[in-house]
């Protein structure tokens, strides 16, 4: 795959989370790739990459995120008496 089909495919991946955070509709990338893939199918598979890979990046880090407060909330709790 080009650079240049990455670069345009990552730019329109970081144009459309824009507007899907500014909507609420995470669905939207949908749409754009059917507009992309009416015309480039290399293109609209380039893009539908960096969505993923930027979908899968948001999980992990609200994964990680979420554990890390997970174990500061454990941290400040006292601890169960033993029975």
């Amino acid at each position: 795959m080009s650079s240049l089909t990455q670069e345009l495919a990552d730019k329109l991946a970081e144009d459309t989370f824009k507007v899907m955070k500014a909507s609420g509709d995470d669905r939207f990338f949908m749409e754009v790739a059917k507009v992309i893939g009416a015309s480039s199918t290399t293109l609209e598979e380039a893009y539908l990459t960096s969505i993923r890979v930027r979908l899968a990046e948001r999980r992990a880090r609200q994964f990680i995120l979420d554990r890390a407060r997970q174990i500061q909330a454990e941290a400040g709790k006292p601890e169960a008496p033993e029975t």
